[in-house]
């Protein structure tokens, strides 16, 4: 069976991106026809008369919400896909390398001991300065045992990210809040519930520069998952490169993790996904990935919203209920292959 063009798969999820960005803002405590999202949109362009509060839940409280889905879904699956390669594991995902679990305890701290009183600015800071200590105690340990070998990097970042989530609960543990547990795991199991458009600039141009960067490399990417001997054959400075990864990946995690919290099997699930549609090559795979990515978290996001409404879940109920099924599923075609599995 011949493999649909990239680039027309490329528009498809871009036309379903757009679709659904606009279809997902009408779902919420009141019901929205993409009619009244769409006047909305024209109004704030070209000055138009609108509804107020139509424009105050559409553009000031929905719109940032999915915009931030948008970039976070799209971040996680071009992780997910940069550090597979990294790796060389299929298993690997956003989380592995410590720095999720070096945030957990950053915006743990905050919320149980009410730093800042809970700010939502403090928690992003929080998370983001936990982010940096995790990655660099990864990157220490793992340099100073022998290198950024993907064995020492799955192994340090497993081991550390044990030790970070014994810190996290007994955080919890120690809380003089009783509702800070309640807070702690909502925000570790992921939510958007925080967006504003404030809080969209960082994770944007955070995703946009280095998903670029990564694009860039694909070649040198597409080396390493032939393995560091391959890629040293073909003049890529091995070490070199992993460096750089480690640095792109954990800064690219640490600031998405700030913004949302820990969203499981999003950089699991789509790239094997996109491996699946456009082959191996990374120049393919990244932005198949980060489209596919965005669209998934879109509507993740709206079922967290609606599912048991006016409650909202965490994000990570909902990708662990969707991504489990569909990780065996793809696991199981026979044409899949993940040709960065071998150990390096």
């Amino acid at each position: 069976m011949p493999r649909v063009p990239t680039a027309a798969i490329l528009l498809a999820l871009l036309l379903l991106l757009a679709a659904s960005v606009v279809l997902s803002t009408g779902f919420g405590a009141e019901q929205l026809p993409p009619s009244v999202v769409l006047d909305v949109l024209r109004s704030r362009f070209t000055g138009g008369p609108v509804d107020l509060a139509y424009q105050t839940i559409v553009w000031d409280l929905r719109i940032p919400r999915t915009l931030l889905a948008v970039v976070v879904g799209a971040g996680l699956a071009i992780a997910g896909a940069g550090i597979q390669t990294l790796v060389r594991n299929p298993l690997a995902d956003p989380y592995l390398l410590g720095v999720s679990s070096g945030a957990s305890v950053g915006a743990v701290a905050v919320i149980t001991t009410g730093a800042f009183a809970g700010a939502l600015a403090s928690v992003f800071l929080g998370a983001l300065a936990g982010a940096l200590i995790g990655a660099l105690l990864v990157f220490a340990i793992a340099v100073g045992q022998g290198g950024l070998t993907p064995l020492r990097l799955v192994l340090t970042g497993t081991v550390l990210a044990s030790a970070f989530a014994s810190i996290a609960s007994y955080l919890v543990f120690r809380a003089a809040d009783p509702r800070a547990a309640e807070s702690v795991l909502f925000w570790l199991l992921g939510s958007l519930a925080g967006a504003q458009w404030d809080r969209l600039a960082l994770p944007a141009v955070t995703v946009a520069a280095l998903g670029l960067l990564l694009l860039a490399g694909s070649g040198w990417l597409d080396a390493l998952a032939a393995g560091p001997d391959t890629a040293a054959a073909l003049g890529i400075p091995v070490r070199a490169v992993r460096t750089t990864l480690f640095a792109v990946f954990a800064a690219l995690v640490g600031v998405l993790v700030a913004v949302s919290g820990g969203i499981g099997f999003v950089g699991l699930i789509l790239p094997h996904v996109a491996r699946l549609l456009v082959g191996a090559r990374h120049r393919r795979v990244l932005p198949v990935a980060a489209c596919a990515g965005a669209v998934f978290l879109v509507w993740v996001d709206v079922v967290a919203r609606i599912w048991v409404r006016p409650v909202e879940i965490p994000l990570s109920v909902v990708t662990g209920l969707i991504g489990a099924p569909v990780f065996l599923l793809l696991m199981g075609r026979r044409r899949y292959r993940f040709t960065g599995a071998a150990a390096g």
